[in-house]
Parts: structure tokens; C-alpha cells; sequence
């Protein structure tokens, strides 16, 4: 059962790629609840009824997965978000748009999410009047949802130059208007001084407060791996270190897991620890717990081994020995979850998403 947690944690499935099952996102209300998890964040990049098709409702079927998948979170005691990116509807401002917007917001509150997320990322920011535009949207939505948590995510999330090479250069009091005129109540996302941010610090998240005018919201891309270069890992290892020490600075925290859910479990899992732990948190001890916790102490001795490999080296730079041997291990234990995403990962079955265009 989830604990409250202030800030409240949790893990949004916001990646681009190879999707998780329906079957994985139903496994992983009882994970988060275990592991002290307070909500989950339904937004996968592939998910056409939320981004490039958002004016229009789920299939049928889906919907239905989307409904018995709220009931299990709710079951859990975990709170469940979905994240709308009404794809460079500011381009467009017409009445049918508007109107389409309020439209898409009840046929989400017929879901009853607990959280609801407008996202504006990976979309063309160079727009006068931009953050104005995009806080028009965000308030009429506001009005009409029954979320009892609105999260806003920005088009430009970070100070990451990459965001304005990729998406155009940001109107010049983009952050400031946010601040002025966006609804106190209403949370910000942000990345940190990165799109993948490793760390965080105290001094970067209080200058990203009073730059916002409210504590940011973490879009933590750990332990995501859906980019050119970030595909060819495995990122297992436990949060870093100073996330022990930001909850003061945060409204709450959100990690974006990898395309491969068995896997994730290993690093989301320190998330909680690191919080409750503060002073005491070690990654490496905190690691070696949650893979023995999680896999056994026979699987949990060969990741540890291969740490090196999987999350340092890389796929691209395994000698085709080492990926035979790597196989060869992991084969070893039939229809185990987290070996088969291994081997799938050694086989190329994850491959890299072009559409993700941030890394």
C-alpha cells in the first residue's frame, strides 16, 4: 500500500518507441504500490489519441483497457494521470480547436483520472505571445476536468540548448509569462539543467522556482532510454545521490522509465529510498537490495556483474563474443521477465524511435 509521500513520487510513461503491454502497465499498479509509489502518468509517445489524433477519442478497446486499467490503480491506492499533448494546436487557434480541446477533456473525465497533464513538449516554440497562448488552453482546461492534480509541461523544460536548436527559439519572456500568468495551483514540469538530467541541485531547483514562481514538478528521464544513443543501454543502476536531498525543492517527482517495464523496476524502485532515506541513501547499496528483492540472489549476482556492459559499454560496442556469452547467461533462466528483456535488448528487438529528437 502507497504511503503519502510530500513530494508525492511517482513514474510517468512518457517515452517514445516500443510501448509497454497492457498487461505491463496493469503489473505495475501493484509495483508502485509496494515500492511507496503515490501515482502513474499514462502518455506514451505512441499513443496517436494523445498527441498527432488527440482530437479524437479512443477506439473502443481502448478505452476499455484505459477504464479497467483506472480500476486497478484506484484498487492500489495510486493515483492515475494521463498526459494530452494537443499537438501545435496553437497554430491553429480556430473555434473547432477550442471546441475539440473541451471535447477530448470529457471524454477523458470519463476515465476519472486523479492527475491530468497538458503537454506541450516536442512541439514548435518559436510563437509570439507563446507562453500566453499555451496558458489560455491550460485554464480552460482547468475549469473542465475533474482531476484533482494539473500538471503543465512547457515547450521549453529545461535550459537545455538542445530545445531551442530542435524546436525554435523561445520567445524571450517565455518563462517569465508563465510565472505571471499561469494559475498558482496549476504545477510546471521540468527536466532539470538537461533534458536527461543525471543529478539535480538544490541551488538549480530553487533559481527554476523563482523563475516559475512555484516549485517545479520533476520530468526525471531516468531511467529512459528511447534516444539514438540511449537505446544502446540498459540503465539499471539506482537514482543518483542527490536526489536525496531535493525534497524541499520539488513539488513532486516523476521518473520516465525504459521501453523495456521488467527492467525499469530495478532503478525506479531506488526513487522511494533515496526520499525516505536522505542522509543514509547509498545508490550502490541501495542496488545490490532492490536487484536481490526483485530477482533472486543467483540473477541479481550476474547483473551486477554485467553492470559494465549493459549500462556502460553498450550494445553498439559489445564484441559479437561478449554478446554470445551475454546471451548465453541469460538464457539460463527460462521465462524469467527480466532475462527475457535482456536477451530481446541483445537480439535489437528495442530499437531507436527517430521521432524522439531531443537526446
Amino acid at each position: 500500500m502507497t504511503k503519502p509521500n510530500t513530494p508525492p513520487l511517482g513514474i510517468i510513461e512518457g517515452f517514445f518507441g516500443r510501448s509497454w503491454s497492457w498487461e505491463n502497465r496493469q503489473t505495475y499498479a501493484k509495483f508502485l504500490a509496494l515500492n511507496e509509489f503515490n501515482f502513474y502518468i499514462y502518455a506514451p509517445k505512441s499513443d496517436a489519441n494523445l498527441r498527432k489524433d488527440w482530437q479524437q477519442d479512443w477506439p473502443r478497446n481502448n478505452k476499455d483497457e484505459l477504464i479497467s486499467l483506472r480500476e486497478t490503480y484506484q484498487d492500489n491506492k495510486v493515483d492515475f494521470g494521463v498526459g494530452l499533448s494537443p499537438h501545435e494546436i496553437y497554430l491553429d487557434p480556430s473555434h473547432n480547436n477550442r471546441e475539440s480541446l473541451r471535447n477530448r477533456v470529457q471524454q477523458i473525465n470519463s476515465l476519472s483520472p486523479d492527475i491530468l497533464c497538458l503537454l506541450f513538449d516536442d512541439m514548435r516554440g518559436d510563437i509570439p505571445n507563446l507562453a500566453n497562448l499555451q496558458i489560455d488552453y491550460m485554464h480552460e482546461v482547468a475549469e473542465l476536468t475533474t482531476a484533482k492534480r494539473i500538471i503543465f509541461c512547457p515547450t521549453y523544460y529545461s535550459f537545455d540548448p538542445v530545445l531551442e536548436k530542435v524546436f525554435g527559439k523561445m520567445p524571450e519572456t517565455y518563462w517569465q509569462d508563465l510565472n505571471k500568468n499561469l494559475d498558482k495551483k496549476i504545477d510546471v514540469f521540468w527536466t532539470g539543467e538537461k533534458v536527461c538530467s543525471t543529478a539535480y541541485s538544490v541551488n538549480h531547483l530553487t533559481q527554476v522556482t523563482d523563475l516559475l514562481g512555484r516549485k517545479p514538478f520533476l520530468w526525471d528521464n531516468y531511467p529512459v532510454n528511447d534516444g539514438a544513443v540511449k537505446a544502446n543501454h540498459l540503465h539499471l543502476r539506482a537514482v543518483d545521490q542527490s536526489h536525496s536531498e531535493i525534497q524541499n525543492n520539488v513539488a513532486g517527482h516523476a521518473l520516465n522509465p525504459m521501453n523495456e517495464p521488467w527492467l525499469s523496476q530495478l532503478a525506479l524502485a531506488s526513487l522511494p529510498k533515496a526520499y525516505r532515506e536522505k542522509d543514509n541513501y547509498n545508490p550502490e547499496k541501495a542496488l545490490t537490495e532492490i536487484i536481490a528483492e526483485l530477482c533472486g540472489e543467483e540473477l541479481a549476482e550476474n547483473l551486477l556483474q554485467d553492470l559494465p556492459l549493459l549500462q556502460d559499454k553498450g550494445l553498439k560496442q559489445l564484441s559479437e563474443d561478449e554478446k554470445a556469452e551475454l546471451l548465453n547467461r541469460y538464457s539460463a533462466f527460462p521465462q524469467n521477465p527480466f532475462c527475457e528483456e535482456v536477451i530481446d535488448w541483445l537480439n535489437g528487438g528495442y530499437v531507436f524511435d527517430p521521432a524522439c529528437l531531443t537526446e
